[in-house]
Protein backbone atom coordinates (compact mmCIF):
# COMPACT_ATOMS: atom_id res chain seq x y z
CA UNK A 1 0.00 0.00 0.00
CA UNK A 2 1.44 3.25 -0.51
CA UNK A 3 2.21 6.06 1.90
CA UNK A 4 -0.17 8.70 2.67
CA UNK A 5 0.92 11.56 4.11
CA UNK A 6 -1.71 12.58 6.90
CA UNK A 7 -2.26 16.12 6.99
CA UNK A 8 -4.29 18.26 9.76
CA UNK A 9 -5.76 21.59 8.34
CA UNK A 10 -8.56 23.87 8.99
CA UNK A 11 -11.41 22.84 7.43
CA UNK A 12 -12.98 26.38 5.37
CA UNK A 13 -16.39 26.85 7.27
CA UNK A 14 -16.78 30.35 8.49
CA UNK A 15 -19.46 32.16 10.09
CA UNK A 16 -20.11 34.32 6.92
CA UNK A 17 -22.71 32.30 4.71
CA UNK A 18 -21.34 33.67 1.34
CA UNK A 19 -17.82 31.18 2.06
CA UNK A 20 -19.63 28.09 4.14
CA UNK A 21 -21.02 26.13 1.04
CA UNK A 22 -20.84 22.31 2.02
CA UNK A 23 -21.96 20.36 -0.34
CA UNK A 24 -24.66 17.93 -0.18
CA UNK A 25 -25.36 14.59 0.91
CA UNK A 26 -28.58 12.70 0.04
CA UNK A 27 -28.06 9.55 1.05
CA UNK A 28 -28.09 8.46 5.00
CA UNK A 29 -24.67 6.17 3.36
CA UNK A 30 -22.85 8.72 2.42
CA UNK A 31 -23.93 10.99 5.02
CA UNK A 32 -21.22 14.14 5.80
CA UNK A 33 -19.24 14.14 8.28
CA UNK A 34 -19.20 17.80 10.77
CA UNK A 35 -18.64 19.14 13.78
CA UNK A 36 -19.41 22.12 15.70
CA UNK A 37 -17.11 24.59 15.15
CA UNK A 38 -18.52 27.06 13.10
CA UNK A 39 -22.04 27.22 11.25
CA UNK A 40 -22.70 24.77 8.13
CA UNK A 41 -24.26 26.07 4.91
CA UNK A 42 -25.56 23.40 2.90
CA UNK A 43 -28.59 22.90 0.27
CA UNK A 44 -31.04 19.52 -0.43
CA UNK A 45 -31.38 19.13 -3.79
CA UNK A 46 -33.51 15.90 -4.45
CA UNK A 47 -34.58 12.45 -3.00
CA UNK A 48 -32.31 10.30 -1.52
CA UNK A 49 -29.77 8.12 -3.79
CA UNK A 50 -31.54 5.14 -2.18
CA UNK A 51 -35.00 4.89 -0.55
CA UNK A 52 -33.43 5.50 3.39
CA UNK A 53 -36.81 4.48 4.63
CA UNK A 54 -38.89 1.23 4.35
CA UNK A 55 -42.39 3.14 3.62
CA UNK A 56 -44.50 0.20 5.32
CA UNK A 57 -42.17 1.08 9.00
CA UNK A 58 -42.21 4.69 8.68
CA UNK A 59 -46.02 5.07 8.16
CA UNK A 60 -46.33 3.83 11.96
CA UNK A 61 -43.25 5.69 13.55
CA UNK A 62 -45.35 9.03 14.78
CA UNK A 63 -42.97 11.85 13.54
CA UNK A 64 -42.28 10.65 10.38
CA UNK A 65 -45.22 10.29 9.49
CA UNK A 66 -45.74 13.51 8.10
CA UNK A 67 -46.53 15.60 11.00
CA UNK A 68 -49.74 17.79 10.48
CA UNK A 69 -49.49 18.17 7.37
CA UNK A 70 -50.98 14.95 5.40
CA UNK A 71 -49.40 15.57 2.02
CA UNK A 72 -45.77 16.08 3.62
CA UNK A 73 -43.07 13.28 1.98
CA UNK A 74 -41.15 11.40 4.33
CA UNK A 75 -37.73 12.01 2.44
CA UNK A 76 -37.09 14.44 -0.36
CA UNK A 77 -34.96 17.65 -1.08
CA UNK A 78 -33.12 15.92 1.60
CA UNK A 79 -29.30 16.19 3.36
CA UNK A 80 -28.04 13.96 5.48
CA UNK A 81 -24.98 14.87 8.29
CA UNK A 82 -23.38 12.73 10.66
CA UNK A 83 -21.37 13.59 14.06
CA UNK A 84 -19.63 12.11 16.63
CA UNK A 85 -19.34 13.39 20.26
CA UNK A 86 -16.18 14.89 21.24
CA UNK A 87 -17.12 15.45 25.39
CA UNK A 88 -19.89 14.71 26.82
CA UNK A 89 -22.81 16.65 27.48
CA UNK A 90 -25.88 18.78 26.13
CA UNK A 91 -26.15 19.41 22.32
CA UNK A 92 -28.38 20.62 20.01
CA UNK A 93 -28.88 22.57 16.81
CA UNK A 94 -30.62 25.53 15.05
CA UNK A 95 -31.66 24.52 11.23
CA UNK A 96 -32.42 27.65 9.72
CA UNK A 97 -33.88 28.01 6.26
CA UNK A 98 -32.37 30.72 3.87
CA UNK A 99 -33.23 32.94 1.41
CA UNK A 100 -32.54 31.19 -1.96
CA UNK A 101 -29.05 32.68 -3.31
CA UNK A 102 -28.27 34.18 -0.37
CA UNK A 103 -29.87 37.09 -0.71
CA UNK A 104 -32.10 39.33 1.67
CA UNK A 105 -35.36 37.47 0.49
CA UNK A 106 -37.95 35.71 1.68
CA UNK A 107 -37.11 31.84 2.33
CA UNK A 108 -39.44 29.45 0.46
CA UNK A 109 -38.18 26.55 2.18
CA UNK A 110 -39.80 24.78 5.33
CA UNK A 111 -36.97 22.44 7.10
CA UNK A 112 -37.94 19.21 9.11
CA UNK A 113 -35.03 17.22 10.88
CA UNK A 114 -34.96 13.76 12.14
CA UNK A 115 -32.00 12.17 14.91
CA UNK A 116 -30.85 8.59 14.81
CA UNK A 117 -28.16 7.23 17.23
CA UNK A 118 -26.04 6.76 19.61
CA UNK A 119 -24.08 4.36 17.27
CA UNK A 120 -26.82 2.73 14.84
CA UNK A 121 -26.27 2.69 10.66
CA UNK A 122 -28.10 3.18 7.69
CA UNK A 123 -29.27 -0.58 7.55
CA UNK A 124 -30.92 -0.38 11.05
CA UNK A 125 -32.54 3.04 9.90
CA UNK A 126 -33.46 1.75 6.85
CA UNK A 127 -35.48 -1.66 7.99
CA UNK A 128 -36.81 0.39 11.04
CA UNK A 129 -34.99 -1.13 13.75
CA UNK A 130 -33.23 2.31 14.36
CA UNK A 131 -35.94 5.12 15.20
CA UNK A 132 -35.24 8.80 15.61
CA UNK A 133 -34.51 9.46 19.05
CA UNK A 134 -35.01 13.61 18.18
CA UNK A 135 -37.87 14.32 15.62
CA UNK A 136 -39.51 17.18 14.23
CA UNK A 137 -41.87 17.45 11.04
CA UNK A 138 -44.67 20.00 11.99
CA UNK A 139 -45.34 23.65 10.52
CA UNK A 140 -42.89 26.03 11.13
CA UNK A 141 -43.49 29.93 11.03
CA UNK A 142 -40.06 31.14 12.18
CA UNK A 143 -37.66 29.76 9.62
CA UNK A 144 -36.13 28.09 12.60
CA UNK A 145 -35.94 24.43 13.40
CA UNK A 146 -34.10 22.17 15.54
CA UNK A 147 -33.15 21.28 18.92
CA UNK A 148 -33.28 23.33 22.31
CA UNK A 149 -34.64 26.51 22.15
CA UNK A 150 -35.98 28.09 19.35
CA UNK A 151 -33.86 31.45 19.17
CA UNK A 152 -36.86 33.80 17.58
CA UNK A 153 -39.44 32.80 19.83
CA UNK A 154 -38.00 31.09 22.59
CA UNK A 155 -39.74 28.21 22.09
CA UNK A 156 -38.62 25.44 24.32
CA UNK A 157 -38.17 22.29 22.65
CA UNK A 158 -40.51 19.27 23.44
CA UNK A 159 -41.15 15.84 22.30
CA UNK A 160 -43.02 15.64 19.17
CA UNK A 161 -46.67 15.91 19.47
CA UNK A 162 -48.00 15.94 16.01
CA UNK A 163 -50.43 18.72 15.50
CA UNK A 164 -48.53 21.20 18.09
CA UNK A 165 -46.71 23.02 15.92
CA UNK A 166 -43.64 23.17 18.38
CA UNK A 167 -41.01 22.76 15.49
CA UNK A 168 -38.16 22.34 18.43
CA UNK A 169 -37.01 18.55 20.23
CA UNK A 170 -35.36 18.20 23.31
CA UNK A 171 -31.78 18.78 24.14
CA UNK A 172 -29.78 15.92 23.44
CA UNK A 173 -27.40 13.76 26.34
CA UNK A 174 -24.38 12.70 24.66
CA UNK A 175 -20.83 11.02 25.56
CA UNK A 176 -17.47 11.21 24.09
CA UNK A 177 -17.16 8.99 21.09
CA UNK A 178 -21.32 8.40 20.07
CA UNK A 179 -21.84 8.45 16.37
CA UNK A 180 -25.20 10.69 15.40
CA UNK A 181 -26.86 11.03 11.95
CA UNK A 182 -29.04 14.08 11.08
CA UNK A 183 -31.24 14.19 8.25
CA UNK A 184 -32.88 17.50 6.97
CA UNK A 185 -35.58 17.39 5.20
CA UNK A 186 -37.56 20.23 3.07
CA UNK A 187 -41.30 20.02 2.77
CA UNK A 188 -42.50 23.15 0.67
CA UNK A 189 -40.47 22.10 -2.15
CA UNK A 190 -40.30 18.15 -2.08
CA UNK A 191 -42.21 17.10 -4.91
CA UNK A 192 -39.84 19.46 -7.30
CA UNK A 193 -36.16 18.56 -6.60
CA UNK A 194 -35.54 22.47 -7.37
CA UNK A 195 -32.53 22.91 -4.07
CA UNK A 196 -32.72 25.10 -0.73
CA UNK A 197 -30.40 26.72 1.08
CA UNK A 198 -30.35 26.23 5.04
CA UNK A 199 -27.67 26.86 7.71
CA UNK A 200 -27.08 24.01 10.69
CA UNK A 201 -25.47 25.80 13.97
CA UNK A 202 -24.76 23.55 16.81
CA UNK A 203 -26.10 24.89 20.13
CA UNK A 204 -26.14 23.11 24.00
CA UNK A 205 -23.83 23.96 26.73
CA UNK A 206 -21.41 21.35 25.61
CA UNK A 207 -20.79 23.23 22.40
CA UNK A 208 -20.85 26.89 24.56
CA UNK A 209 -18.01 25.44 26.96
CA UNK A 210 -15.72 24.66 23.73
CA UNK A 211 -17.37 24.24 20.30
CA UNK A 212 -13.80 23.12 18.74
CA UNK A 213 -14.21 19.64 21.39
CA UNK A 214 -18.39 19.15 21.82
CA UNK A 215 -18.06 16.96 19.02
CA UNK A 216 -14.79 15.41 17.11
CA UNK A 217 -13.65 17.21 14.13
CA UNK A 218 -11.46 14.71 13.62
CA UNK A 219 -14.20 12.83 12.16
CA UNK A 220 -13.91 15.28 9.40
CA UNK A 221 -10.72 13.97 8.29
CA UNK A 222 -12.72 10.95 7.09
CA UNK A 223 -14.14 12.81 4.83
CA UNK A 224 -15.35 9.72 2.68
CA UNK A 225 -17.92 8.91 5.42
CA UNK A 226 -18.00 5.69 7.40
CA UNK A 227 -17.82 2.14 6.16
CA UNK A 228 -21.12 1.22 4.30
CA UNK A 229 -23.17 -1.76 3.93
CA UNK A 230 -24.60 -2.28 1.23
CA UNK A 231 -27.04 -5.02 -0.62
CA UNK A 232 -26.10 -6.17 -4.40
CA UNK A 233 -28.60 -5.12 -7.02
CA UNK A 234 -28.56 -1.50 -5.06
CA UNK A 235 -28.40 1.42 -6.70
CA UNK A 236 -24.70 2.99 -7.09
CA UNK A 237 -22.87 4.36 -4.06
CA UNK A 238 -21.46 7.89 -5.19
CA UNK A 239 -18.07 9.04 -3.08
CA UNK A 240 -16.91 12.43 -2.96
CA UNK A 241 -13.78 14.50 -2.11
CA UNK A 242 -15.32 17.73 -1.81
CA UNK A 243 -15.54 17.16 1.91
CA UNK A 244 -12.41 16.93 2.20
CA UNK A 245 -9.90 19.62 4.61
CA UNK A 246 -8.46 20.79 1.27
CA UNK A 247 -11.75 22.56 0.60
CA UNK A 248 -11.71 24.84 -2.64
CA UNK A 249 -8.17 24.07 -3.24
CA UNK A 250 -8.58 20.50 -4.81
CA UNK A 251 -6.45 20.04 -7.86
CA UNK A 252 -6.61 16.42 -8.85
CA UNK A 253 -8.02 13.35 -6.92
CA UNK A 254 -6.70 9.83 -7.25
CA UNK A 255 -8.70 6.97 -6.21
CA UNK A 256 -7.45 3.41 -5.29
CA UNK A 257 -9.12 0.41 -3.63
CA UNK A 258 -7.82 -2.35 -2.01
CA UNK A 259 -10.96 -5.36 -3.25
CA UNK A 260 -9.94 -7.99 -0.49
CA UNK A 261 -9.57 -5.68 2.46
CA UNK A 262 -6.11 -7.00 2.99
CA UNK A 263 -3.87 -3.83 3.09
CA UNK A 264 -2.71 -4.40 0.01
CA UNK A 265 -4.26 -1.70 -2.40
CA UNK A 266 -5.12 -3.58 -5.63
CA UNK A 267 -6.31 -0.72 -8.25
CA UNK A 268 -6.06 2.81 -9.27
CA UNK A 269 -9.28 4.29 -10.36
CA UNK A 270 -10.78 7.35 -12.83
CA UNK A 271 -12.85 9.47 -10.81
CA UNK A 272 -15.37 11.76 -12.22
CA UNK A 273 -16.67 15.04 -11.87
CA UNK A 274 -14.80 18.35 -11.22
CA UNK A 275 -10.55 17.20 -10.33
CA UNK A 276 -12.40 13.27 -10.40
CA UNK A 277 -12.86 14.30 -6.80
CA UNK A 278 -16.25 12.06 -7.33
CA UNK A 279 -16.12 8.34 -7.66
CA UNK A 280 -19.45 5.80 -8.09
CA UNK A 281 -18.88 2.13 -6.56
CA UNK A 282 -20.94 -0.10 -8.71
CA UNK A 283 -22.73 -3.23 -7.20
CA UNK A 284 -21.16 -5.49 -6.07
CA UNK A 285 -17.77 -4.23 -5.96
CA UNK A 286 -16.85 -4.26 -2.57
CA UNK A 287 -13.95 -3.12 -1.03
CA UNK A 288 -11.63 -0.09 0.86
CA UNK A 289 -11.60 2.73 -1.09
CA UNK A 290 -9.11 5.45 -0.88
CA UNK A 291 -9.28 9.45 -2.04
CA UNK A 292 -5.44 11.35 -2.15
CA UNK A 293 -5.92 14.92 -3.26
CA UNK A 294 -3.45 16.79 -5.01
CA UNK A 295 -3.85 20.78 -3.64
CA UNK A 296 -3.79 23.98 -6.12
CA UNK A 297 -1.14 25.80 -3.62
CA UNK A 298 0.48 22.78 -2.61
CA UNK A 299 0.02 23.57 0.94
CA UNK A 300 -0.41 21.05 2.59
CA UNK A 301 1.05 19.00 -0.60
CA UNK A 302 -1.47 16.03 -0.40
CA UNK A 303 -5.08 15.45 2.04
CA UNK A 304 -6.05 12.11 2.16
CA UNK A 305 -8.72 9.69 4.27
CA UNK A 306 -6.32 7.30 5.47
CA UNK A 307 -8.55 4.59 6.56
CA UNK A 308 -10.62 5.09 3.31
CA UNK A 309 -14.21 4.03 3.55
CA UNK A 310 -15.04 0.00 3.39
CA UNK A 311 -17.85 -0.67 1.63
CA UNK A 312 -19.08 -4.03 1.54
CA UNK A 313 -22.32 -5.78 -0.83
CA UNK A 314 -24.18 -8.57 0.23
CA UNK A 315 -26.32 -11.48 -1.65
CA UNK A 316 -29.59 -12.66 -0.51
CA UNK A 317 -28.05 -15.67 2.10
CA UNK A 318 -27.65 -18.72 0.79
CA UNK A 319 -27.39 -22.34 2.93
CA UNK A 320 -24.18 -24.17 2.76
CA UNK A 321 -24.39 -27.04 5.08
CA UNK A 322 -26.46 -28.31 7.98
CA UNK A 323 -23.76 -30.46 10.60
CA UNK A 324 -25.15 -32.43 12.69
CA UNK A 325 -22.27 -32.05 16.13
CA UNK A 326 -23.14 -34.48 18.67
CA UNK A 327 -24.90 -38.37 17.47
CA UNK A 328 -28.30 -38.48 19.05
CA UNK A 329 -28.17 -42.76 18.52
CA UNK A 330 -26.94 -43.49 21.73
CA UNK A 331 -28.17 -40.91 23.74
CA UNK A 332 -31.72 -39.43 22.63
CA UNK A 333 -33.36 -39.41 19.52
CA UNK A 334 -35.23 -36.24 20.62
CA UNK A 335 -31.80 -33.95 21.29
CA UNK A 336 -29.82 -33.35 18.09
CA UNK A 337 -27.42 -30.62 18.19
CA UNK A 338 -26.52 -28.99 14.66
CA UNK A 339 -24.86 -26.46 13.13
CA UNK A 340 -26.28 -24.53 10.04
CA UNK A 341 -23.39 -23.06 7.84
CA UNK A 342 -23.88 -20.06 5.24
CA UNK A 343 -22.28 -19.40 2.12
CA UNK A 344 -21.48 -15.43 3.22
CA UNK A 345 -19.74 -13.33 5.20
CA UNK A 346 -22.73 -10.60 6.21
CA UNK A 347 -24.62 -10.63 9.57
CA UNK A 348 -27.28 -13.66 9.50
CA UNK A 349 -29.75 -14.96 12.28
CA UNK A 350 -31.34 -17.87 11.73
CA UNK A 351 -34.86 -19.43 12.89
CA UNK A 352 -36.11 -23.62 12.52
CA UNK A 353 -39.13 -24.79 12.25
CA UNK A 354 -41.08 -21.67 12.44
CA UNK A 355 -39.76 -20.66 15.91
CA UNK A 356 -37.95 -17.79 16.78
CA UNK A 357 -34.93 -15.83 15.28
CA UNK A 358 -31.66 -16.58 16.93
CA UNK A 359 -27.72 -15.08 15.92
CA UNK A 360 -26.15 -18.55 16.44
CA UNK A 361 -26.56 -20.82 14.71
CA UNK A 362 -25.97 -23.79 16.55
CA UNK A 363 -29.50 -25.14 18.13
CA UNK A 364 -29.78 -28.06 20.51
CA UNK A 365 -32.87 -30.00 20.33
CA UNK A 366 -33.82 -30.59 16.98
CA UNK A 367 -36.12 -33.42 16.13
CA UNK A 368 -35.08 -36.46 14.12
CA UNK A 369 -35.98 -36.28 10.16
CA UNK A 370 -37.27 -33.33 7.97
CA UNK A 371 -37.06 -29.76 9.48
CA UNK A 372 -36.58 -26.23 7.90
CA UNK A 373 -34.45 -23.24 8.37
CA UNK A 374 -34.77 -19.79 7.68
CA UNK A 375 -32.24 -17.44 7.47
CA UNK A 376 -31.97 -13.50 7.01
CA UNK A 377 -29.60 -11.45 6.34
CA UNK A 378 -29.33 -8.80 9.23
CA UNK A 379 -27.81 -6.02 6.68
CA UNK A 380 -31.26 -6.01 4.97
CA UNK A 381 -30.03 -8.20 1.85
CA UNK A 382 -32.76 -10.65 1.86
CA UNK A 383 -34.05 -13.42 3.81
CA UNK A 384 -34.35 -17.10 2.73
CA UNK A 385 -38.02 -19.17 2.10
CA UNK A 386 -37.94 -22.67 4.52
CA UNK A 387 -35.02 -24.75 3.84
CA UNK A 388 -35.58 -28.37 4.03
CA UNK A 389 -32.67 -29.75 5.72
CA UNK A 390 -32.17 -33.41 7.10
CA UNK A 391 -31.32 -34.56 10.63
CA UNK A 392 -30.31 -38.43 10.95
CA UNK A 393 -32.25 -39.96 13.78
CA UNK A 394 -34.10 -42.52 14.99
CA UNK A 395 -37.96 -43.22 16.13
CA UNK A 396 -38.05 -44.16 19.60
CA UNK A 397 -41.41 -45.82 19.11
CA UNK A 398 -43.51 -47.42 16.50
CA UNK A 399 -46.94 -48.64 16.15
CA UNK A 400 -48.29 -51.08 13.53
CA UNK A 401 -51.74 -51.40 14.21
CA UNK A 402 -53.03 -50.45 10.74
CA UNK A 403 -54.11 -47.01 11.51
CA UNK A 404 -51.59 -45.87 8.80
CA UNK A 405 -49.72 -43.96 11.49
CA UNK A 406 -45.71 -44.92 12.44
CA UNK A 407 -46.32 -48.29 10.73
CA UNK A 408 -42.99 -48.42 9.97
CA UNK A 409 -39.64 -48.47 11.86
CA UNK A 410 -36.18 -47.31 10.62
CA UNK A 411 -33.44 -44.87 10.65
CA UNK A 412 -34.75 -41.44 9.80
CA UNK A 413 -32.37 -39.99 6.78
CA UNK A 414 -30.58 -43.58 6.62
CA UNK A 415 -30.95 -42.93 2.71
CA UNK A 416 -28.29 -40.05 3.36
CA UNK A 417 -25.70 -42.22 4.49
CA UNK A 418 -23.03 -44.53 3.05
CA UNK A 419 -23.58 -47.80 2.94
CA UNK A 420 -26.08 -48.55 5.68
CA UNK A 421 -27.23 -51.45 7.35
CA UNK A 422 -29.51 -51.61 10.29
CA UNK A 423 -29.81 -55.36 12.02
CA UNK A 424 -32.83 -55.34 14.57
CA UNK A 425 -33.06 -57.61 17.77
CA UNK A 426 -35.52 -58.92 20.33
CA UNK A 427 -34.21 -58.71 23.86
CA UNK A 428 -32.87 -62.26 23.81
CA UNK A 429 -30.49 -61.42 21.14
CA UNK A 430 -32.51 -62.56 18.39
CA UNK A 431 -31.58 -61.27 14.77
CA UNK A 432 -35.21 -60.17 13.36
CA UNK A 433 -34.92 -58.42 10.80
CA UNK A 434 -31.91 -56.58 8.65
CA UNK A 435 -33.09 -53.19 7.03
CA UNK A 436 -31.05 -50.93 4.15
CA UNK A 437 -31.41 -47.20 2.85
CA UNK A 438 -35.30 -48.18 2.19
CA UNK A 439 -38.51 -49.19 3.92
CA UNK A 440 -38.54 -50.28 7.00
CA UNK A 441 -39.46 -53.35 9.98
CA UNK A 442 -43.47 -53.84 10.18
CA UNK A 443 -43.35 -55.27 13.32
CA UNK A 444 -43.25 -58.68 12.01
CA UNK A 445 -40.90 -62.07 12.23
CA UNK A 446 -41.54 -64.35 9.65
CA UNK A 447 -44.90 -63.07 8.95
CA UNK A 448 -45.91 -63.15 12.55
CA UNK A 449 -46.93 -59.83 14.74
CA UNK A 450 -44.32 -59.56 17.57
CA UNK A 451 -45.74 -58.33 20.49
CA UNK A 452 -45.18 -54.72 22.20
CA UNK A 453 -41.73 -54.43 23.79
CA UNK A 454 -38.36 -53.03 23.40
CA UNK A 455 -36.05 -53.65 20.64
CA UNK A 456 -32.58 -53.31 20.07
CA UNK A 457 -30.83 -52.25 16.77
CA UNK A 458 -27.00 -51.89 15.55
CA UNK A 459 -26.57 -49.40 13.03
CA UNK A 460 -23.30 -49.49 10.50
CA UNK A 461 -22.27 -47.19 7.47
CA UNK A 462 -19.49 -45.44 7.11
CA UNK A 463 -19.03 -41.64 7.60
CA UNK A 464 -16.54 -38.90 5.82
CA UNK A 465 -14.11 -38.30 7.97
CA UNK A 466 -10.53 -36.30 6.48
CA UNK A 467 -11.47 -37.62 3.36
CA UNK A 468 -11.29 -40.86 3.91
CA UNK A 469 -14.39 -43.37 4.58
CA UNK A 470 -14.81 -44.53 8.37
CA UNK A 471 -16.94 -47.09 9.25
CA UNK A 472 -19.24 -46.27 12.68
CA UNK A 473 -21.55 -48.50 14.42
CA UNK A 474 -24.52 -47.26 17.00
CA UNK A 475 -26.29 -49.44 19.36
CA UNK A 476 -29.99 -48.27 20.97
CA UNK A 477 -33.29 -49.62 21.29
CA UNK A 478 -36.65 -48.43 20.85
CA UNK A 479 -40.33 -49.22 21.79
CA UNK A 480 -43.21 -51.62 19.65
CA UNK A 481 -46.39 -50.41 20.56
CA UNK A 482 -49.93 -51.99 19.35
Amino acid sequence: MPTILRVFCCLLFFSSVANAQTPNSADCRTAIPVCADAPIVSQADGSGDIDDFDPDVIRITGCLEKGSISSANIENNTSWFVFRAGTGGQVGFDLEALPVGGGTGTPTAEWDFAVYGPDVDCADISNGTAQPIRCNYEVNNTDFTGIGVNPVNGQVGAPFVKGSQNTYDEWLDVQPGEIYYILINNFNTNFDGDPEPFMLTFTGSSVQADQNTALDCTLRDEFLGLDIVACEGDPDIQLSALNSPAGSDIANVVWTVDYDDDGTVDDTLTGTGPFGAEYIVTSPNSGRYFAEITTITGTPPTVADEGGILISFYGDPILDRVEILDTNLSIDPNMNNIEIFVDGDSSYEFAINGGEFQDDPVFNDVPPGINTVIINDKNGCGTTEPIEFLVVGYPKFFTPNGDGVHETWNILGIETLESPVVFVFDRYGKLLVQLGATGGWDGTFNGRPMPSSDYWFRFEYGEQENGAVVAKTRKAHFTLKR
